[in-house]
């Protein structure tokens, strides 16, 4: 939408984002022809319920797909540096060029990203400046929609009443209860696991310091100027309009920041 395509060649990422697909394929068809279509018909549930989740489905792919193939802030070969943000640029000793400072030489694509939090093999991509805000969406609607899968998995055998009208010749209700079962199993290591990470992530954007540079501990507090939190989430997400926070379906524009707030490091 408006910025270049980044295309990472690399198999290990490939198969870990082929694994997020293949459990969002698995969820977004079999809940609804083994729960929500079901139970609608029956006057169960509302029209509500299934819009919700299809919605919820359709930013969790947005978001995987488009920080996939983002531009995580990729530095051109030969940077136009002004004379006035000289001092705030250094020199890479990995590829000899010139970046801002926080950027980070990234080993697995081979170049520099700027504001680089870390590599992620789940979106075979990494996470800089630029898709930032597309990782944190991604983060957000999985958890929502693993949350909202397990919520359903447990309502339709202790909460909804009891079909009235199953077809056993069919393959997915001869074999709903595994089907289910491999669904929660799945809810349920994904949702712990994408909680972790997103509260890191929340944290890393409160106290306005990267995942790389946490753990090269270069990030003093005495010498890092306070941001207010609106601030420092709207420089990722590259807007005041809070709103605009939770929709994948935009193009990002970078905010004007004051150098000696962004690049304090």
């Amino acid at each position: 939408m408006g910025r270049r395509i980044h295309f990472v060649v690399d198999p290990q990422g490939w198969c870990c984002m082929g694994l997020i697909i293949f459990v969002w394929l698995y969820n977004t068809i079999f809940i609804p022809k083994v729960i929500l279509f079901p139970h609608y018909e029956e006057g169960h549930i509302s029209v509500v319920a299934i819009l919700c989740y299809y919605f919820c489905s359709l930013f969790c792919i947005a978001s995987l797909l488009r920080a996939s193939v983002a531009d995580p802030g990729k530095l051109p070969e030969n940077p136009k540096i002004p004379i006035t943000e000289r001092e705030y640029w250094e020199l890479c000793n990995k590829c000899n060029m010139m970046r801002p400072k926080r950027s980070h030489h990234c080993s697995r694509c081979g170049h520099c990203v700027r504001r680089m939090d870390h590599h992620c093999p789940w979106i075979n991509n990494c996470v800089g400046e630029d898709n930032h805000w597309l990782f944190l969406q991604l983060c957000f609607y999985t958890q929502i929609l693993s949350s909202y899968t397990l919520i359903l998995d447990f309502c339709h055998y202790y909460y909804f009443f009891p079909l009235k009208k199953e077809n056993w010749d069919v393959f997915v209700f001869r074999h709903e209860l595994a089907l289910l079962r491999i669904s929660a199993f799945m809810g349920l290591i994904i949702l712990g696991g994408i909680s972790g990470l997103f509260y890191t992530q929340l944290m890393g954007i409160f106290t306005d310091t990267t995942s790389i540079e946490k753990m090269s501990n270069c990030c003093e507090d005495v010498s890092r100027p306070r941001k207010p939190w609106q601030q420092t989430f709207s420089e990722v997400f590259g807007t005041h309009w809070k709103i605009l926070w939770f929709i994948p379906f935009r193009q990002r524009q970078p905010l004007r920041v004051p150098y000696h707030f962004a690049n304090h490091v």
